[in-house]
């Protein structure tokens, strides 16, 4: 089968977006990461139950990519693959062709390498099949990514721009002469990308059974040092050995005075115009093979990015240069048909950019925490929460809102109550019931808020490298009044 036709095929296994937003829902952000297990095991699906007692049908999470030592999963070193740190060895295991006593008290790493051998020995024919026919299907990325990955392990974690000349460009022979003395090592790294889907759509189904729609994330660019730059650098504004000559960022906003430098290399759209659009069409195929719904991060982007100079430290020397979103999406949907994609559009956006949402039917998102700095015509007031939006009473990028709320000033604080008619409720359930009481089609309360944290509980700090991406709730802080009170909140509110 080609690659096109993978992605057709692929295409009439999904829920379109009429589906999902079909009726009210309401979602919960956590990422696997925050989980007490950080893993796909147990707690994810414990966490799943939660789910359906409270009446919540959507769970959304961040990228599912692995990511750099920073932990970042937006600058993932692959659009495509899973981290298999995500992988729960308990799970593992549990497995016919498993052997506990090999597995247990390992390094992870080791312990993949033991599962891979066991189940080379013991596995059925029938299981064996089952990963040859993975390693086929999604040839079109894992063979890249495997050797990348094997590579970046033999140069100690160094960037691709870095390596030998003869790694960096992908010479024949030096690929050849990888593949020769490493196979090992390579099908372990296939082993490990079959293992995590494997338990991933064991937990996909788990939650789809039970009402659950898993709701993933996609952003808009990839990281320098990943296996798509390495593997198709043409496609990419970088020189002859690799280093960028534009990046991505944002211009200065609500989060930084000299923007975001996020360092990304920019797309050069004509080479992807001229290949009809090949290389989203496979990277939306994974996110649609894994996920009910999605989040394009930076939407505006496909409109106009943000360009700026290599050589700049900052954003503040960019410039918005056209994108051909319209080409782009049209192409998708000629592909998939009616896609479940929601947009983040934050920040800097024109009348253009919402052209460009509205013409594919993606809703936008509108965050509370916005809302109180204006007047009454500010867009993220919840009465101008429109059906065609996702509210949040904040996201991954934002303090808890118990943090966002105690670093108001007084006068913001009495304007925030005074608009819900001086409500006596607390924080953050205020907020929680405001979210859920909109006009909007979703709305998305972040796990901290409905555990009451303060701004220690934060995901991310926009701007900061450090202290980020790295929490988690332990079941012990879930009340057990939790679900029932956002269980009611849903029936009140339509979204059960």
């Amino acid at each position: 089968m080609n690659k096109a036709a993978q992605c057709v095929e692929a295409a009439n296994k999904q829920m379109n977006q009429a589906q999902v937003f079909q009726q009210r829902r309401t979602g919960v952000l956590l990422h696997i990461t925050s989980l007490p297990s950080a893993n796909l095991g147990e707690d994810a699906y414990r966490f799943v139950d939660f789910l359906q007692k409270s009446g919540v049908s959507v769970w959304q999470m961040l990228p599912l990519g692995p990511t750099h030592s920073d932990g970042s999963p937006y600058q993932c070193l692959s659009a495509h693959a899973g981290n298999a740190t995500l992988i729960c060895m308990e799970t593992v295991q549990n497995a016919s062709w498993a052997n506990d006593e090999t597995l247990k008290g390992e390094r992870f790493l080791i312990m993949l390498v033991h599962a891979y051998r066991q189940f080379m020995s013991n596995a059925t024919s029938f299981e064996k099949s089952a990963f040859s026919d993975f390693c086929q299907k999604n040839a079109y990325w894992l063979e890249d990514y495997v050797l990348y990955s094997e590579i970046r392990h033999l140069q100690h974690t160094t960037a691709w721009f870095h390596w030998p000349e003869e790694l960096r460009d992908r010479h024949p022979k030096a690929i050849a002469k990888i593949r020769e003395e490493r196979e090992e090592s390579l099908d372990i790294r296939r082993f490990s990308q079959f293992l995590f889907f494997q338990q991933w759509h064991a937990l996909k189904d788990y939650a789809n059974e039970r009402g659950v729609l898993l709701f993933g994330d996609m952003p808009i660019f990839v990281a320098h040092d990943s296996a798509d730059v390495w593997a198709a650098p043409e496609l990419f504004t970088l020189d002859k050995e690799g280093q960028p000559e534009k990046v991505a960022g944002v211009p200065p906003d609500y989060f930084s005075e000299t923007g975001q430098r996020w360092g990304n290399p920019l797309y050069r759209w004509d080479k992807h115009e001229s290949t009809d659009f090949l290389w989203w069409q496979q990277r939306m195929q994974t996110q649609l093979d894994q996920f009910d719904l999605i989040r394009i991060d930076h939407f505006r982007g496909f409109e106009a990015c943000w360009e700026i100079p290599a050589s700049c430290e900052t954003a503040i020397d960019g410039e918005w240069v056209a994108a051909p979103g319209d080409a782009l999406f049209s192409k998708l949907v000629d592909t998939f048909g009616e896609l479940p994609l929601v947009a983040e559009d934050l920040g800097i956006i024109t009348d253009e950019v919402t052209a460009l949402r509205e013409k594919y039917a993606m809703p936008g998102m509108k965050i509370l925490q916005f809302a109180f700095g204006d007047d009454a015509t500010n867009p993220y007031l919840p009465h101008q929460h429109t059906p065609d939006s996702v509210s949040y009473t904040g996201t991954h990028d934002n303090d808890t809102t118990m943090g966002w709320f105690e670093a108001l000033d007084d006068a913001t604080k009495a304007r925030v109550y005074q608009y819900f008619g001086d409500s006596h409720e607390e924080m953050p359930w205020l907020l929680i019931r405001a979210s859920l009481a909109t006009a909007s089609r979703l709305a998305v309360v972040p796990m901290q808020d409905l555990l009451g944290l303060d701004s220690s509980h934060r995901m991310n700090v926009p701007g900061t490298t450090e202290g980020n991406w790295s929490w988690r709730f332990d079941w012990d802080m879930v009340s057990e009044g939790v679900a029932p009170r956002l269980k009611n909140l849903n029936t009140l509110y339509g979204r059960n």
